[in-house]
């Protein structure tokens, strides 16, 4: 293909890609990142001696991922074998790439509580999983992009597996919190509520990361906007920045309680002992680097909250 002809086939397939990246990834942006270096090694090696651009680009999207995971984790993971030069990718048989159709409406379907989830496993399982169980990549084309054994690959997606039913990350291996690093991020989430109930705008700054991200789901957006009326704050889909999510908290999470979600310290308001409304933090170096928050019952039952005494 001449260049031209090159762009376009990738743009034929930038939805799914963009899928597998976000869901590796939880970040769109971070998955716009990834597509584009997935581009630049493509225009780099060209399709001369690519059989199946559609497996090519796939599992080397994948690998990128999995380096960016690797390179911003706050586990302890051991890096993994490389396996495979950067700008080679295994090829898939033709029938084993689903349709993008198909995975575009399968990204929509795993919602904000599967993402959340996500962010639970390790790099090396979350990549099994999302290939094998999301986009139906075999596990024989999964194994030299993580640099390991086909039944190593299988075993790291059904752990992956197991964690995202029940909800929560397995509490022993590799890339499980210590307690005292759940301690920790539980001290960070109560500063973090005191703060937001007496209104200390200095205190909600100093546990928020500067580029700290706010998300919230339709339903909480929706639940929010009815009861506008009553006092209650408009909510935006996302708010960015230290500043702005300190102000969206400032002087409320007054009935909010410290609570595992997916297995990490988060909170929650939950009214007779029943989670209705559920945050789910990420703590990085001491502060909150994002907050998402979940108002869809069905999400939340997938999220096994547990409320901490």
């Amino acid at each position: 293909m001449n260049p031209d002809e090159l762009a376009t086939a990738f743009e034929q397939h930038r939805p799914r890609l963009r899928a597998v990246a976000y869901r590796m990834l939880g970040n769109p942006d971070d998955a716009d990142d990834a597509l584009q270096e997935a581009w630049l090694r493509l225009n780099r090696t060209g399709d001369a001696e690519i059989d199946n651009l559609a497996a090519w680009l796939t599992t080397v999207t994948g690998r990128i991922c999995l380096d960016m995971l690797r390179s911003r984790s706050t586990r302890r993971e051991a890096p993994l074998p490389s396996g495979l030069a950067d700008d080679v990718g295994p090829e898939l048989p033709h029938d084993d790439v689903p349709d993008p159709a198909q995975e575009a409406e399968l990204a929509d379907v795993v919602g904000l509580a599967m993402q959340i989830v996500l962010q639970s496993l390790d790099p090396a399982e979350r990549l099994a999983f999302v290939l094998h169980d999301l986009f139906a990549v075999p596990y024989e084309q999964i194994a030299p992009v993580l640099g390991r054994s086909v039944a190593a690959s299988r075993q790291l997606a059904s752990r992956g597996r197991r964690r995202v039913q029940s909800g929560a990350t397995a509490q022993d291996g590799a890339g499980s919190r210590t307690p005292a690093e759940t301690r920790t991020d539980r001290q960070v989430v109560e500063a973090f509520l005191m703060a937001s109930r007496t209104g200390d705008l200095a205190g909600l700054l100093a546990v928020l990361a500067p580029d700290v991200v706010l998300r919230a789901d339709q339903s909480a957006v929706e639940t929010a906007a009815a009861s506008a009326d009553k006092g209650a704050p408009l909510l935006a889909r996302e708010v960015r920045g230290a500043a702005a999510v300190a102000e969206s908290f400032r002087g409320r999470a007054g009935g909010a309680v410290p609570a595992l979600v997916g297995g990490s310290v988060g909170f929650t308001w939950a009214p007779g002992g029943t989670p209705r409304a559920v945050f789910a933090v990420v703590v990085h170096d001491g502060r909150i680097a994002s907050v998402d928050l979940v108002g869809d019952p069905a999400a939340i039952a997938v999220l096994g909250v547990e409320l901490l005494g």
